[in-house]
């Protein structure tokens, strides 16, 4: 039997497995009961798991990590193909084409572009794709709503940059930073509650503009953010746990002089 037989193509045996987790009589009824939506949930959080272990530089874990996100594009083409939708081939073959088509400087007869030249080629060919999809109402239609709030705020910005809709310089960017802070500031004095989101929105949004034209992915860059601060404040925990101390039971100021030694051992390690 395919599923059972480990010298089997590895793709061919994966989707008989998953041909079988989702059979109605033979199945894993959690699996069986799934839908695209409950699904998709799960292939976000495994898409990030597969960032992480990059970032980690752990590439056992990568693996395993690319291995889980294969898995949620064979669980979906399996629904699908259910539905008499596509499968798993279609996908493969979409894929294929869509590649070849915007790379005609690799498999076509265009000559060879710069990186930066075959990046705005690749928006010209993904807009011309919209177009004949009838998805030319916006330039902003298919930047997904499900994209992480930071990451969406740049593809947005981006996107509108193409027609103009931009400042000239990074540093008109920080003008408007300025001018979010004090709008912000100013909703905080006048303990504007509703006005405070808003406000903040408007400042991170103006964030991942800055970023995008620095040159910086915010959404990377915020993830580092986190490591760092997850890092220091571990060290806070140790060196308290080291005294027989809880972090609850800490001045701010042992805890801020902890994350300085911090901070300093990260710049001397460097």
């Amino acid at each position: 039997m395919l599923i059972e037989d480990e010298a089997a193509p590895p793709l061919e045996r994966l989707l008989a497995i998953m041909a079988r987790l989702r059979d109605p009589d033979l199945g894993c009824p959690w699996d069986v009961e799934q839908s695209f939506a409950t699904i998709a949930p799960y292939t976000i959080e495994e898409a990030y798991e597969v960032a992480d272990a990059i970032e980690r530089g752990d590439m056992d874990e990568l693996k395993d990590e690319l291995g889980d996100l294969l898995f949620q594009v064979v669980f979906h083409s399996q629904m699908a193909a259910e539905r008499g939708l596509f499968g798993f081939d279609d996908v493969a073959r979409a894929i294929s084409q869509k590649m070849i088509r915007r790379h005609p400087h690799v498999f076509g007869s265009a000559r060879q572009r710069s990186a930066a030249a075959q990046t705005e080629a690749w928006e010209e060919q993904k807009a011309a794709e919209r177009a004949r999809k009838g998805r030319a109402a916006s330039l902003l239609d298919d930047v997904p709503i499900a994209l992480p709030a930071l990451k969406r705020a740049g593809k947005l910005t981006k996107r509108a940059a193409r027609v103009g809709f931009d400042w000239p310089d990074a540093e008109r960017v920080f003008e408007k930073f300025e001018e979010e802070a004090a709008e912000l500031r100013r909703a905080i004095e006048a303990g504007d509650t509703a006005n405070i989101e808003e406000e903040i929105g408007d400042l991170l949004f103006v964030c991942a503009n800055l970023a995008r034209k620095l040159g910086v992915e915010p959404e990377a860059a915020l993830r580092a953010a986190n490591a760092k601060f997850d890092r220091r404040f571990r060290h806070i925990e140790r060196e308290l746990a080291a005294r027989e101390r809880d972090p609850a039971e800490a001045t701010l100021e042992e805890m801020e002089a902890l994350w300085i030694d911090a901070k300093d051992s990260e710049k001397k390690s460097r």
